[in-house]
């Protein structure tokens, strides 16, 4: 379910009284390929339900620059949200996760295996709420940086 984070808070409270758990992580998400769906699946194993933090198309501009991304926000999101590990996509347009790893309080917060726990963003949230703060399994040899530059190596040598 695409939802929008005020929406969320009364989902995450009903999570609470059935004593299930909630997985999070976030990103770009701009060209899924299989390293982003075993790693979701990955996500998903650790809880009951995995919400996806997805960084708007003004936040991947600042991050990853003028020509990213390549689909859409609304596009994203849709994909994520028809993988049968994920529950929810929320998009959002700050820099960082922080406000809605605030307002959503996982149990657990996840990233790739690329990234330290110690600069995981809203991982002092969750530790002090009692929550577990997890880098995950890295999918060796796929990125959406990877498939880009082998479209334009493509490219370019069709050119020649």
């Amino acid at each position: 379910m695409i939802i929008k984070i005020d929406e969320f808070i009364s989902i995450r409270e009903n999570i609470r009284k059935d004593g299930k758990s909630l997985v999070f992580t976030n990103g770009c998400f701009d060209i899924i390929h299989r390293g982003h769906v075993e790693y979701l699946n990955q996500a998903k194993s650790l809880g009951d339900y995995l919400i996806i933090g997805v960084n708007s198309d003004n936040s991947v501009k600042k991050l990853k620059g003028k020509f990213r991304p390549i689909n859409k926000e609304n596009d994203r999101a849709f994909v994520l949200d028809n993988l049968k590990a994920v529950d929810f996509v929320i998009i959002f347009n700050e820099d960082t996760p922080y406000e809605i790893i605030k307002k959503t309080l996982p149990d657990f917060l996840v990233k790739g295996g690329d990234w330290k726990e110690e600069d995981i963003v809203g991982a002092d949230i969750v530790k002090s709420n009692g929550g577990k703060v997890l880098s995950l399994k890295f999918i060796k040899n796929y990125s959406t940086t990877s498939i880009i530059n082998e479209l334009n190596d493509l490219h370019l040598k069709n050119e020649c």
